[in-house]
């Protein structure tokens, strides 16, 4: 096991002013342009206009080992090179060469400068939802995971706080949920983790993932919303059971008016059809979605509590979780498998 993550969770984002970020542009690119800061949990982001193109410019955060954001790195050249038509950001390599540079911070700390192509198009959270489109974003986190599959890193074994397989974790963070009904919701969502998931999770096929497939993390075509566009952010890539990556993307997807998984199986369906589950995965499925969406309550109740000056966007899938966490509550586990099952064709 390689050093824990989670620090990042805890430490604020660097403070980097716009001319500083023009001026590493330069230093450590060569390139000259415009930038405008992106938001982000963790790291620095700005987006840089050039005559030579789009870029993003990022760096991040201190907290985070060298090891975990070289596992990033690695994987995206990776993935470029198993599956060069997965639209995922390219590194762009600095003046040395080199795709990581290391750069000193205010307070003396250590950061990774990075560099990665610009992929326009609308954020999907922003685009109006439809069948095919949850049938492409189905398919599109299928051929990742394929990319990936025999992808390895170091670091790949680090420690992550959003990692469901972490699930019980979140019993440290119940008390940073202040309203006592939404707290039991969570604890018995827990509950029913470490009674079914827990005991059967080294039984179940890993490697590395995403594991962060939300809607502000894909781009969809501006002129056709059912067209993935852009896979961004591997920020919380990680070595986990493969359909922990698939549970993750459907917790996004669940309708917010009558069954939970009318929606959220167009997803699970198209990447059946890609890479097909194995009957113990889709019989976790219920369970592994309602574990990802007690982990955004609790960790993003109590990030906010942390960092208030960025609790709208910490916030930002917090009420589709609390939602999808209501539907969840009412939705029979058997009723769900059975249900999983048919939309998987067994």
């Amino acid at each position: 096991m390689t050093q824990s993550s989670d620090d990042s969770l805890s430490v604020p984002p660097p403070v980097i002013p716009e001319s500083e970020a023009i001026a590493l542009a330069s230093r450590h690119f060569g390139l000259s342009g415009n930038v405008a800061r992106l938001t982000s949990e963790r790291d620095a982001n700005f987006h840089l206009v050039t005559e030579q193109g789009e870029f993003v410019l990022k760096v991040s955060n201190p907290a985070e080992p060298a090891l975990v954001t070289n596992l990033q790195t690695r994987a995206l050249l990776h993935i470029a090179a198993v599956d060069p038509d997965l639209p995922v950001q390219r590194v762009v390599p600095n003046l040395t060469g080199s795709h990581e540079e290391t750069i000193t911070g205010p307070g003396g700390q250590g950061m990774i400068l990075r560099l990665f192509t610009y992929l326009p198009g609308l954020p999907l959270h922003k685009a109006e939802r439809s069948v095919a489109q949850r049938r492409a974003l189905g398919t599109a986190l299928a051929r990742l995971g394929l990319a990936l599959r025999g992808f390895f890193h170091p670091a790949a074994g680090h420690e992550l706080l959003w990692d469901i397989k972490h699930a019980a974790r979140m019993r440290d963070l119940l008390p940073h949920i202040e309203e006592p009904a939404r707290r039991a919701l969570v604890e018995r969502i827990l509950d029913n983790f470490d009674r079914h998931v827990t005991p059967v999770l080294p039984k179940l096929r890993a490697q590395i993932v995403h594991a962060d497939f939300n809607p502000h993390n894909v781009l969809v075509a501006e002129d056709d919303h059912a067209c993935v566009a852009g896979i961004l952010d591997l920020g919380d890539m990680v070595h986990t059971p493969l359909v922990n990556d698939l549970a993750i993307a459907a917790s996004y997807q669940l309708a917010q008016v009558g069954d939970p998984l009318s929606e959220a199986g167009d997803l699970i369906g198209a990447y059946h059809a890609v890479t097909p589950l194995e009957e113990i995965e889709i019989d976790l499925l219920y369970d592994l979605v309602g574990a990802r969406l007690a982990t955004t309550a609790a960790i993003t109740s109590w990030r906010a509590a942390r960092y208030p000056e960025n609790r709208d966007y910490i916030l930002r899938n917090a009420p589709r979780a609390w939602a999808g966490l209501q539907a969840f509550a009412a939705l029979p586990r058997r009723d769900a498998q059975e249900k999983l099952r048919r939309i998987c064709g067994i």
